[in-house]
C-alpha cells in the first residue's frame, strides 16, 4: 500500500494536476460562498483558476462546457497569431483584364479581395477610406486607364460564400454586430442608413442614403415616426440570400435625420459601387456596371495584370483591436484566415478543423471545447473552464505569447474592462482578461500576475435568471480574490 501511495504521489508530481490547498485558500473559500448565494445556485457555473505548473487553485465544476460568449476571441486570437505570426497583413488587389489604348481600358477593372478586415474601416488602425482611394486612383491612372469601356468586377472568392456561420441567430444577421466575414470586405460591411423622419406622429420615414450603397438593395421600410421623446428604436433583419432587408421600428420626430448603422451581407458590391462614385469624381468619366466574379467570369490571375496592391496593417493590430473592443467582424475573419492559411481553404469547416489541428500541435487537448464560430456570438460554443485554463497556459509558452498577453483588457484600461472592479486600486492592472455577454450569459477569462510568475482563470456563469448587474457583483468579488492570492 505504501508503495503504491508512494506512486500516485511522485505520478501526480509529473502530471502537475495536484491540487494546491485548494480549500484552505482564500480564492476556493470566496467560491464556496458563492456555491450558497441564490443568485449562482440558480445559475450553471463553471470556475478554474490554475498556476503556472498546472496545478489546480481553485475550482467548480471546471470540466462542464458552458456558452463562452467573446471569451471564445482569446482561442481565435490566440490561434491566428500562432499559425500567421504577428506580421501577417491581408492583401487587396487592383487589376485589369484586356488592354489599355489611348487612354482607354478595353477590359475590365478588378478589384481582387483577399479577406482584409480593415479595408475601409473607420477604425484608426486602417487607411483612411480617402486615402485608400486616392492611392488607388493613382495606380488607374498610372496605368495609363482614363475612361473604362468594361465593368467593374468585385471579386469575394478568397472565402467561401458564407458570410455568417449558420449557428447565428436570425436576430443577430441584421445589428451591426453581426456583419460577417468576406473575401472583400468593406467599412467592417456595415451600412450606415440615413433616415428622414415624418412630420407626424405615425408617419413612415424616408430612407434618404446609405453608405456604402448596395446596388439592387430593397428594403422593406415599415419604420414609424415616433413622438420627438421616443428615441431611436429600430430592428434589421437581412441575410445573404437576396439583396433585402426589413427595417422596423420608430424613429422620433422632430429630428432632421437619424443615421443608424446595421450589416452589410454584400460589402464587395458597396466597396466596388463606391470605389466608381470615387472614378467619376476624379475624372474617369465612364459608368461601367458592377458585376460579381461569379457572375461574369472566373477568376484567372493570369489573364489580369496586376496595378495596385493594398495591405492591411500587421495582425498584432488587428488581434489587440479585436480583444479590446470584443470586434466579432474582426474574430469571424481570423478564425477564416487560419482554415484558409492551414487548409487552403477560406471556409467555417476547415477553420474548426484548423483550430483542433493548432491545439495539437500545442498541446492542448480539446476535450471540454466545441466550436461554433469565432467570436462568440454563437450560443452553440461550448468550452469548459479548464480548457481555457490549458489553452493561456500553452500559449505562455508560444513565441507569439506577450503580444497575445497584452492584447487583452485590463480593468480600469481602455477596452471592454474599463468599468470592472472600479473601487480597486492599482493592483487590478494585474489582470488582463476577456470579457464575454449574452442574454443569461457572463464571462471573463484570462490571467492575472502574481509576482514574476502567472495565474490561469475562467469564470463561465451561464442561465442565470437573475440581472446581470447583480451577478456581476459576485464575478468581481471573485476576481478581486484572484488578485490577492
Amino acid at each position: 500500500m505504501k508503495q503504491i501511495l508512494s506512486f500516485l504521489i511522485i505520478l501526480t508530481a509529473i502530471t502537475g494536476t495536484s491540487k494546491l490547498s485548494a480549500e484552505s485558500n482564500n480564492i476556493q473559500r470566496y467560491l464556496n460562498k458563492l456555491k450558497k448565494d441564490t443568485l449562482f445556485t440558480d445559475a450553471v457555473v463553471g470556475v478554474m483558476v490554475m498556476d503556472s505548473k498546472g496545478r489546480t487553485i481553485a475550482s467548480w465544476n471546471p470540466d462542464m462546457p458552458l456558452l463562452t460568449a467573446s471569451t471564445m476571441k482569446t482561442v481565435t486570437t490566440g490561434i491566428a497569431l500562432n499559425t500567421l505570426g504577428s506580421g501577417y497583413k491581408f492583401s487587396t488587389k487592383l487589376a485589369y483584364s484586356g488592354s489599355v489604348k489611348g487612354g482607354v481600358l478595353y477590359g475590365d477593372l478588378y478589384i481582387i479581395g483577399g479577406g482584409d478586415p480593415t479595408l475601409g474601416s473607420r477604425d484608426t488602425l486602417a487607411i483612411p477610406l480617402e486615402s485608400l482611394f486616392g492611392k488607388w486612383i493613382t495606380s488607374v491612372k498610372a496605368a495609363g486607364i482614363n475612361r473604362i469601356e468594361g465593368n467593374i468586377i468585385a471579386d469575394n472568392t478568397f472565402f467561401e460564400q458564407e458570410i455568417v456561420p449558420v449557428s447565428w441567430a436570425w436576430s443577430n444577421l441584421g445589428p451591426s454586430y453581426g456583419s460577417g466575414t468576406s473575401g472583400l470586405s468593406f467599412y467592417e460591411n456595415l451600412q450606415t442608413i440615413t433616415l428622414l423622419p415624418g412630420i407626424n406622429v405615425g408617419d413612415t420615414p424616408l430612407i434618404e442614403k446609405s453608405f456604402p450603397y448596395v446596388p439592387n438593395m430593397n428594403y422593406d421600410n415599415r419604420l414609424t415616426t415616433g413622438s420627438a421623446n421616443s428615441g431611436i428604436r429600430t430592428s434589421y433583419f437581412t441575410s445573404d440570400l437576396a439583396k433585402t432587408a426589413l427595417l422596423r421600428g420608430s424613429v422620433p420626430s422632430g429630428l432632421d435625420s437619424a443615421n443608424i448603422t446595421v450589416s452589410n451581407k454584400f460589402p464587395h458590391l458597396g466597396c466596388a459601387y463606391e470605389f466608381r462614385n470615387y472614378l467619376y469624381k476624379n475624372g474617369i468619366y465612364s459608368f461601367p456596371e458592377i458585376f460579381e466574379v461569379n457572375q461574369k467570369t472566373a477568376l484567372n490571375l493570369e489573364n489580369l495584370t496586376v496595378i495596385e496592391e493594398t495591405l492591411s496593417p500587421p495582425l498584432t493590430s488587428i488581434i489587440n483591436v479585436t480583444n479590446r473592443i470584443s470586434n466579432n467582424f474582426y474574430a469571424e475573419t481570423l478564425l477564416k484566415i487560419v482554415g484558409k492559411h492551414i487548409t487552403g481553404v477560406g471556409s467555417y469547416d476547415s477553420a474548426f478543423v484548423a483550430v483542433r489541428r493548432e491545439l495539437e500541435r500545442i498541446g492542448v487537448g480539446t476535450k471540454g471545447f466545441s466550436q461554433a464560430d469565432g467570436s462568440g456570438l454563437s450560443r452553440q460554443n461550448y468550452v469548459s473552464a479548464r480548457f481555457f485554463c490549458n489553452f493561456f497556459r500553452a500559449m505562455k509558452g508560444t513565441n507569439e505569447f506577450d503580444i497575445f498577453f497584452n492584447s487583452l483588457p485590463q480593468p480600469g484600461g481602455g477596452g471592454t474592462l474599463k468599468s470592472v472592479l472600479q473601487s480597486v486600486g492599482q493592483e487590478k492592472y494585474k489582470i488582463h482578461a476577456k470579457s464575454g455577454s449574452l442574454a443569461n450569459v457572463r464571462c471573463y477569462a484570462g490571467y492575472v500576475e502574481r509576482g514574476g510568475d502567472l495565474l490561469y482563470f475562467a469564470i463561465l456563469t451561464n442561465n442565470f435568471s437573475a440581472r446581470t448587474a447583480q451577478m456581476q457583483v459576485g464575478i468581481e468579488g471573485f476576481m478581486h480574490e484572484l488578485i490577492k492570492f
